[in-house]
């Protein structure tokens, strides 16, 4: 943590840290929409955003997806279709990331067997139709995001958490608009990770007052896992985690056993994120808490 001498400073700047699928789209406008969401929420609680917070919105968006094109881990819709052979490594993580959901979205046995239906091949992360099976029943039972968005979600994931090329390039994009100024910063799905790498590692003094994470999937072990030994960021005063428990990307906490580090994180699950698939960014900083915590910790 920072020192206690530091501890009392107000933010006076915002970083807001976006997740995957956002390529090709206007970084001015995708801005404007999480501000405008904050903005919403701050309305709720007769509030405003201070209008001398300066607010940066780092944007790897196309940088992302130009890496997923040039490894081109093949998704299992895509051996299916295109006759593409499996990536073991990626089937495997894949095949953890989706058990794990699928399980704490309580999706039974019988409603996996249901959709696997007679296949005769052995159940198994090497399995490409077993992996296939168990997003569908994710999709089909557990609600929220399709099998093809639960994929690319994984894959995306996966490429920024294990190739080291990627994760350097993504994370230099977003290190490059922290300063050493007292700074609030937001992750929201795959933004979160991409945040928690940075601050836990960079070097200069940064002073987080704050650190948010919002539709988190940090606290899959598949995920998790490729961070260890877990540390709290040390620049970080407070780090408060938002979720609505119906996202199947945030189904587990950052808790003292999906995400042991001291001091504990603040975890909140009651938020009802209005977005079709309850992980919307917008659906997390229109909400009143969120935006309080966040209001709460900014110079005004």
């Amino acid at each position: 943590m920072i020192p206690a001498a530091q501890a009392a400073a107000k933010a006076t700047r915002v970083v807001l840290v976006h997740g995957r699928g956002q390529q090709g789209e206007d970084s001015t406008r995708l801005k404007s929409e999480w501000t405008n969401a904050l903005s919403r929420g701050a309305t709720t609680l007769g509030r405003a955003l201070p209008d001398k917070i300066e607010v940066a919105f780092p944007y790897y968006g196309d940088v992302l997806d130009n890496f997923s094109r040039e490894f081109d881990v093949p998704l299992t819709s895509d051996i299916q279709t295109r006759g593409v052979q499996a990536d073991d490594a990626f089937l495997a993580f894949q095949a953890e990331l989706a058990e794990a959901l699928r399980r704490k979205a309580g999706i039974t046995d019988a409603q996996l067997d249901t959709v696997y239906g007679p296949n005769p091949r052995p159940r198994g992360p090497q399995n490409w139709e077993w992996v296939q099976a168990i997003l569908t029943a994710i999709d089909k039972y557990g609600g929220g995001l399709s099998v093809t968005a639960l994929e690319m979600f994984m894959r995306d994931v996966y490429l920024y958490t294990t190739r080291a090329g990627v994760r350097d390039e993504i994370d230099r994009i977003v290190a490059s608009q922290l300063t050493e100024e007292p700074t609030v910063v937001v992750g929201h799905s795959l933004g979160s990770v991409v945040a928690y790498s940075i601050l836990r590692s960079d070097r200069r003094r940064l002073r987080i007052p704050l650190y948010v994470t919002v539709g988190s999937p940090l606290g899959l072990r598949a995920i998790r896992d490729q961070f260890r030994p877990l540390r709290f960021p040390q620049p970080v005063e407070a780090w408060y985690n938002a979720f609505d428990d119906r996202d199947v990307v945030a189904l587990y906490p950052l808790d003292s056993a999906n995400f042991p580090v001291v001091p504990r994180i603040e975890n909140n699950s009651a938020v009802k994120n209005h977005t079709a698939n309850r992980h919307g960014i917008v659906g997390y900083l229109d909400d009143s808490a969120v935006a309080e915590r966040i209001l709460g910790a900014l110079s005004l």
